[in-house]
């Protein structure tokens, strides 16, 4: 018997659908029997559901029964929406044996589709394919090219078109403005897209604490507008500084009295504005290979012009007083103590850097940008250079941000005669790129893939391992991320461990005889558990997950289920669960604000510094608003990733709502993230005893940058926001 669950007019479907891996024509038709097909969840990868590692085709089938009473459900029904959530990487939708949608290009096999996108497939209300009060079969064609594989997250519905399917509340192409900390201004955008309609009534703006769920600030406008002539709106209001709070907007069509809402939070800067007096920032330890080229921008903030000095520096470097940029090259291996000390008008500070000369590189995690969340395959040269220009204008190199990294979409389809790599016309000179950068003490990373394309269709490295690597070198690269991608085609359809290792085995063996020091990163998506020998195979850091994207349940997904890799991470080789989504991304020319919430910025960015991974920001740093850049450059967190120990934290405690990860420093204190996973706001009790303390504890919130006390045994902390952190360091007093 088929089940029905129709909820607020719209028809949630199962979520256990049938399941065949392989792919034929007849899987589509309603009449094909399905009987001997496996059960499989949806809202989930294959992977986890019993086809762990299989890439290629697979069929998904389910069958419902679609009420005519859905046609009454709106004043404006013109059509029928099926909602599949996302699907990695592409696929094929059909209704009753009629192909409704397709999110890929269609060949031999599916080419990688937006596996970010929804899919939302939709057919005219009058459609034959639509059996009304009758049995529908829904059947899902997928193509995997790698990692994570299948209808694997989002919603499942069908519905038909209401108002909200052509009113849009567009609260993320503008940022929030502040005027100091506690006055904020937001313009917002009412938008259309039927022509056809004339949309007048109200728009209702709220500022709710969430605490106890007032309105604390509330406004209504009278809004009209069609598809041609959006309505905007700009509101400003003032708040306690440091607290959490929500916007809700609410627009209510005078004609239909249906109703569009957008929620989002109200972001708060935590962390406190720079002293004008000197402080040196960053890792406190560096590694280089004896002879190749040192590179150290000295990380310090405070008002310009700073004179810049180092005591006991090796024989083969020297400082650029003005720019803190040292440079030069170390003949002889060692461990060399330099004492380095700025200085300006109001002041001085001084602090050691351990500059470690030897086989290892990337002795703690790297930070800088990458060019593949904000831009995808439009990445250009200009875009590069605006990048490390804004890493230096909006002070993130004052605090050890470091890399500028292009990711897909510089190669040419064809390699030179002789077999060398080209760059496109975008890229009309890497070399200058390379020199550019480096002239503001910053690095330059680069990207490839093991096999004969990349995951953007562009040329990898395949059979010209050893070439690539000279002529990155000769470039002056510094980083390569080595993309798993085609290599897909060349390796058995399920590779084993011999055949995971072998291509990134290759590329080591090509960086380590070039003539300067390349941070080599994997990206495999964690297959055949990576985290376990990727330091066996040269790697600095590898990708232990699929491709990040900025909502809550794919951050929170990654970040608190790294548990399995943690005790492999370590100086020179890192677990990496991918790229930041803070700030402006869209992974190509059309961007927008991050969709993650303020309090879900500040879990983001605490835990992977507990967890001492690779820190890559993914937005558009020439656009960068205050309290984007109040998140990446506070010293205290950063300072918990770039700990010298290279120790990842582990979880501690886990409920329904919580989760508290502890972390060993060098100091011999603990870092320790309170996170609260709730929709709620909650209050965390933390025992110290797991924490292996006694007597009395130092708190110290590390975004506040602000001592809370001592205390014996526990400790409190009241009101986390709902995905919200309280990131603490513990120092046992004498």
């Amino acid at each position: 018997m088929l089940m029905v669950f129709v909820v607020n007019a719209q028809i949630k479907l199962p979520q256990v659908w049938k399941f065949h891996t392989g792919d034929d024509p007849q899987w589509s038709e309603p009449g094909f029997n399905d009987s001997q097909w496996e059960h499989i969840k949806i809202g989930s990868p294959w992977e986890n559901e019993g086809h762990p590692g299989y890439d290629g085709f697979a069929w998904y089938r389910v069958k419902v029964v679609i009420p005519s009473s859905l046609k009454n459900s709106s004043a404006l029904s013109r059509s029928l929406k099926i909602a599949l959530g996302e699907i990695d990487d592409g696929d094929q939708t059909y209704l009753n044996g009629k192909i409704i949608g397709q999110n890929a290009e269609m060949g031999g096999t599916i080419e990688q589709g937006d596996y970010n996108a929804e899919r939302v497939y939709v057919l005219p209300i009058d459609d034959p394919a639509i059996h009304w009060d009758q049995e529908n079969t829904i059947a899902v064609r997928v193509f995997d090219h790698g990692g994570n594989g299948g209808m694997w997250a989002g919603s499942y519905n069908i519905n038909t078109t209401g108002i909200s399917d052509f009113v849009t509340i567009d609260d993320h192409t503008d940022n929030f403005h502040f005027r100091e900390r506690t006055h904020l201004s937001k313009k917002i955008m009412l938008k259309s897209s039927a022509d056809q309609y004339t949309f007048s009534g109200k728009l209702t703006i709220s500022v709710i604490n969430p605490d106890n769920h007032q309105a604390i600030w509330e406004k209504t406008i009278p809004a009209s507008f069609t598809g041609s002539k959006p309505f905007d709106y700009t509101y400003a209001f003032t708040l306690s500084g440091g607290q959490s709070y929500e916007a809700k907007y609410v627009f209510t069509d005078s004609h239909s009295k249906e109703s569009v809402t957008a929620t989002e939070g109200v972001p708060y800067i935590l962390t406190p504005t720079a002293s004008p007096k000197p402080q040196i920032n960053g890792a406190t330890v560096t590694g280089v290979r004896p002879g190749h080229p040192f590179l150290f921008r000295v990380p310090a903030t405070g008002k310009r012009p700073m004179e810049f000095s180092a005591q006991h520096l090796p024989e083969g470097l020297h400082i650029d007083r003005e720019t803190g940029i040292i440079s030069g090259e170390i003949n002889t291996a060692g461990s060399y103590e330099v004492r380095l000390t700025v200085k300006n008008a109001l002041g001085a500070d001084s602090r050691d850097l351990t500059i470690k000369v030897g086989d290892m590189i990337g002795l703690t995690p790297a930070m800088g940008w990458n060019s593949w969340n904000v831009w995808g395959l439009s990445v250009n040269e200009k875009k590069v250079e605006a990048a490390a220009d804004a890493m230096i204008k909006n002070g993130l190199a004052d605090h050890g941000w470091t890399y500028i990294n292009i990711d897909d979409g510089w190669e040419r389809p064809e390699r030179a005669a002789n077999g060398e790599i080209v760059p496109n016309n975008k890229f009309p000179d890497m070399k200058a790129l390379a020199g550019y950068i480096h002239n503001d003490g910053l690095k330059m990373g680069i990207y490839s893939s093991p096999g004969p394309k990349t995951c953007g269709g562009f040329t990898g490295s395949y059979q010209h391992e050893a070439q690539d690597a000279q002529t990155y070198a000769k470039w002056g690269i510094d980083y390569l991320k080595y993309d798993w991608c085609s290599y897909g085609e060349i390796a058995p359809q399920n590779p084993n461990l011999y055949w995971l290792q072998k291509p990134y085995k290759l590329m080591d063996s090509a960086l380590q005889i070039v003539d300067r020091d390349i941070y080599f990163s994997l990206c495999q998506y964690g297959m055949g558990d990576v985290w376990k020998w990727g330091a066996e195979v040269g790697g600095n850091s590898w990708r232990t997950t699929g491709d990040i994207r900025d909502n809550w349940e794919s951050m929170s997904g990654i970040g608190f289920n790294q548990g399995k890799c943690a005790p492999y991470a370590g100086p020179g080789h890192w677990n990496d669960p991918d790229m930041l989504v803070v700030g402006k991304v869209g992974w190509g020319p059309s961007l927008h604000h991050t969709h993650l919430t303020p309090d879900e910025q500040y879990t983001h960015i605490s835990l992977w510094c507990l967890l001492s991974a690779p820190l890559l920001i993914g937005c558009d740093m020439t656009h960068m608003d205050d309290f984007t850049r109040s998140l990446l450059t506070n010293d205290e967190v950063l300072a918990v990733d770039q700990d010298p120990l290279g120790k990842e934290a582990t979880q501690i405690a886990e409920t329904d709502s919580v989760r508290i990860y502890e972390k060993d420093l060098a100091d011999g204190s603990k870092a320790v993230g309170l996170f609260n996973v709730s929709t709620q706001p909650a209050s965390i009790h933390l025992d110290f005893s797991p924490l292996g303390l006694n007597g009395e504890q130092k708190l110290r919130d590390l975004w506040r940058q602000k001592n809370i006390g001592t205390f014996t045994g526990s400790y409190v902390a009241k009101n986390i926001p709902s995905h919200g952190v309280l990131l603490l360091k513990i120092t046992a007093m004498k």
